[in-house]
């Protein structure tokens, strides 16, 4: 007769591992909100920065209300766009970086649906902060300022205050996105070989008789 009073295998001592809880809801949700306020921070933020680092297109004040490039074929236009899509992937990956353990890691698809949602505002709030607000200021100036007068523009994403570079706007989400999905597939990579060593390791259980 077979030995069957101890199993080779079984529940590690204190029984099998306890469940992990699941996660609030509330904490869920102010796990989103903390990861939507913050995209639109950081891109607020990287609006400043562009504003203050993107070359300035100098402009020569021809009439009232009207102004023209010094010189038409200035590289500000172009550089300054560069320099909106780098400041996107880094501000886009800080909030990828800090959202990842923060809030998705913990609750999941909804902060991820939130970090999305955020970093496509973020993209539009950089724009804003950076464009159209030194704008606001160009076009005060250029109203009030005599025959002559030379005015440094801000920098305006595709060289036109009417449009939008969307290429330029998509590297906000896509740098965010990134980063989480990098993370949560390296660790599902991680952990299946781990459950597969697990299932060739354990023996075949032994027939009753």
């Amino acid at each position: 007769m077979t030995n069957t009073g101890e199993i080779p295998y079984g529940y590690p001592a204190g029984g099998p591992a306890p469940l992990a809880p699941p996660p609030s809801r509330w904490g869920a949700f102010l796990a989103a909100a903390g990861a939507l306020l913050g995209s639109v921070l950081i891109g607020l933020l990287g609006g400043l920065v562009w504003n203050l680092v993107a070359p300035k297109a100098l402009y020569v004040v021809v009439s009232r209300g009207s102004a023209d490039v010094v010189n038409p074929e200035t590289s500000a236009f172009i550089t300054g766009d560069l320099w909106f899509c780098l400041i996107a992937v880094v501000g886009g990956l800080v909030i990828g970086v800090v959202s990842y353990p923060l809030a998705v890691r913990k609750y999941g698809p909804v902060p991820m649906l939130a970090v999305l949602a955020g970093s496509v505002v973020a993209a539009f709030a950089a724009r804003w902060v950076g464009q159209d607000l030194g704008l606001a200021q160009f076009n005060d100036k250029l109203l009030n300022s005599h025959l002559g007068t030379l005015l440094h523009a801000p920098p305006v994403l595709g060289a036109e205050p009417s449009t939008f570079l969307w290429p330029a706007l998509a590297f906000w989400p896509l740098a965010a996105c990134l980063v989480p999905a990098m993370l949560v597939l390296i660790a599902a990579v991680r952990d299946r070989p781990a459950g597969n060593r697990l299932g060739r390791n354990r023996p075949a259980q032994l027939p009753f008789s």
